[in-house]
């Protein structure tokens, strides 16, 4: 989902890289024949309130690292409280609700029930459902098969701005919710058209919501009522909804025992019995229909429809014995009507049962692991009976998995390259450290609008590590110019924070504009691009505001300086002597401490 995005970006930061070591070197010369810089008001003030600050977080060092990793333990301990799903919802512009009666339900009463259902929606909602449509029954493929009583209720919205029942798709399906509650003998399990299609490509017609339980087993009694048991389970944890077990039993079956004692007394063999059965109702074969030259029928013949599907009829059925007695079914056989198995689900080889539920109100993550606790103390399985979890959520574990895979190569790679640069381990940690500051603001920030961890901002992280480091790289290399230039640590640290205050502010300000159009955006798919751009824009922020003040900090702590620092913690401004560096600005004061040589 992903891909084209990253290889934009790749494919743009290449583009760039050529140009500036290209073309743009050679308009600057052509163009910038400025000799004297113009002063900015913005950056000027910013500078005066700047220095003073970076000033005293420098002289009370201990206090700045030490506030800004209480500050990342507390943004650390608050991402669980964040929550976690695969992807946001998408919304699109329409509703399916998968409905369920009774196996039993024939084809007439399945197309008036549906009717009747779609004309309630349509006079309940008038300027929110446009157009309703319902599939009844499926073909019996491999992977998708679905009974008469099974629907897919798939409803077409009108434009929001004309809903007057409903101001959100939540609130919305709440309220269809509850009239379909009213309608007797259904079960509703509410999704959207194309999520509900491509759930059905990837997990087949079983699991087609956002938790799915598999249970596997042997004895498809024992998986019905443990099935039942865990969906009553799951329905009473809060943010439950439309739980459903899979239909296992319910269709009614004749079933016919020979009893072989009263057979036995009158001499009568069991396929003699069978085939009456068998002729009475599934029918003979009594001759053939020939159609033109090539079409041929068999004729078949067997008992009217009121007569073989009524077990007392049934019974009245004579049997010939060898001795001429006409024997009534009913004394030689039980016969009664019973509710068989509806379907047999496999998987991998083995018989289960899923139990489906749908997510609201809270995150999947949460939700799915206190189902999971409940179920380790309430539901108690025999031996060779387990558990599986599906759905949507196994895309969740599946990318948590990727996550792990993918984060620590990041973070290698990152430091590969910081390494590669300065060429020293403690300043590559040191312009490393803006990645955990930068991880705050992306937790605050999905904190405050209220969104949960998902794949989207998992990738907003791993977009924001490259450009975290950014500022870090042109700070320390500014100051490791200063320092070679013979300028003392404490003045190299301050004057380059100083002159490369508005690189370091126009970095995050461009990249954290370009991503204001998708945190705000609205448009189809914006619910994908929020949070990763909600991320990116949060840990900009907050990376920007720390690297500017505990990076310089860090930097004189970890260089360990010769020059001390006096208690006084008084700063003088002197002019900058005679034989001004080519690289210093004469405009600049040259700021040292008293006392230091």
């Amino acid at each position: 989902m992903f891909r084209p995005m990253g290889f934009t970006v790749i494919l743009a930061l290449a583009g760039a890289l050529i140009l500036s070591v290209t073309l743009v070197p050679a308009l600057c010369a052509y163009f910038l024949r400025v000799r004297a810089e113009r002063e900015n008001p913005v950056l000027t003030r910013a500078t005066a309130l700047y220095e003073p600050a970076l000033r005293w977080a420098m002289e009370r060092r201990r206090v700045t690292v030490g506030v800004a990793g209480l500050f990342f333990l507390l943004c650390a301990a608050l991402f669980p409280r964040l929550g976690s799903e695969f992807l946001p919802e998408l919304d699109e512009g329409a509703m399916a609700i998968q409905v369920g009666y009774p196996p039993s339900m024939s084809l007439e009463k399945a197309i008036e029930r549906a009717g009747v259902l779609e004309q309630t929606l349509k006079q309940s909602f008038p300027d929110e459902v446009d157009q309703v449509l319902t599939r009844i029954g499926r073909a019996e493929v491999a992977t998708d098969p679905m009974l008469v009583s099974q629907h897919d209720l798939l409803i077409s919205l009108k434009p929001r701005d004309v809903w007057t029942k409903a101001r959100t798709r939540e609130e919305l399906v709440a309220r269809v919710s509850q009239v379909v509650e009213e309608v007797p003998g259904m079960g509703a399990s509410f999704t959207q058209p194309i999520k509900m299609r491509m759930m059905e490509l990837i997990e087949g017609f079983g699991i087609r919501s956002d938790l799915g339980i598999k249970l596997y087993g042997d004895d498809m009694a024992l998986l019905a009522e443990k099935g039942a048991e865990i969906g009553r389970v799951v329905s009473a944890i809060p943010g439950a909804a439309d739980v459903a077990v899979e239909t296992t039993e319910g269709l009614p079956v004749l079933n016919i025992e020979i009893r072989r004692d009263e057979i036995a007394r009158y001499g009568i063999n069991v396929s003699d019995v069978q085939q009456v059965i068998e002729t009475a109702v599934g029918g003979a074969k009594a001759g053939e229909v020939i159609e033109g030259f090539s079409r041929r029928f068999d004729l078949v013949v067997r008992l009217a429809p009121e007569y073989r599907s009524d077990p007392q009829a049934i019974g009245r059925i004579l049997v010939p014995a060898p001795g001429g007695e006409q024997i009534p079914l009913a004394q030689l056989a039980a016969i009664e009507s019973v509710e068989g198995p509806v379907q047999i689900s496999r998987e991998n080889g083995q018989r289960r049962v899923v139990i489906q539920a749908n997510v609201r109100g809270r995150d999947l993550g949460s939700f799915v692991e206190e189902v999971k606790r409940k179920l380790e103390t309430d539901v108690k399985l025999p031996t060779g009976y387990y558990t599986e979890f599906g759905g949507t959520y196994e895309h969740l574990q599946s990318g948590r998995a990727r996550l792990m895979i993918v984060v620590p190569i990041t973070f290698g790679m990152i430091f590969l390259l910081l390494f590669a640069t300065f060429g020293s381990f403690r300043q590559a940690a040191l312009v490393f450290t803006g990645i955990p500051f930068a991880i705050t603001g992306g937790i605050l920030a999905l904190l405050t609008r209220g969104m949960h961890f998902s794949m989207s901002a998992g990738i907003g992280f791993i977009a924001l590590f490259g450009v975290a480091v950014l500022n870090g790289v042109v700070l320390v290399t500014f100051i490791n110019h200063l320092r070679q230039e013979g300028t003392p640590l404490a003045e190299a640290v301050v004057r380059g924070c100083r002159v490369r205050l508005r690189p370091v502010l126009m970095t995050a300000s461009v990249a954290s504009f370009g991503f204001i159009p998708m945190a705000l955006s609205t448009g189809a798919g914006a619910e994908v691009q929020k949070p990763l751009a909600t991320v990116v824009i949060g840990g900009l922020i907050t990376s920007t505001l720390l690297t500017l003040f505990v990076l310089p900090t860090l930097y004189t702590w970890a260089e360990r300086p010769r020059e001390r620092f006096p208690a006084s913690g008084k700063w003088e401004v002197q002019p900058e002597p005679l034989g001004t560096p080519p690289h210093a600005d004469p405009r600049e004061p040259d700021v040292r401490r008293a006392g230091l040589p």
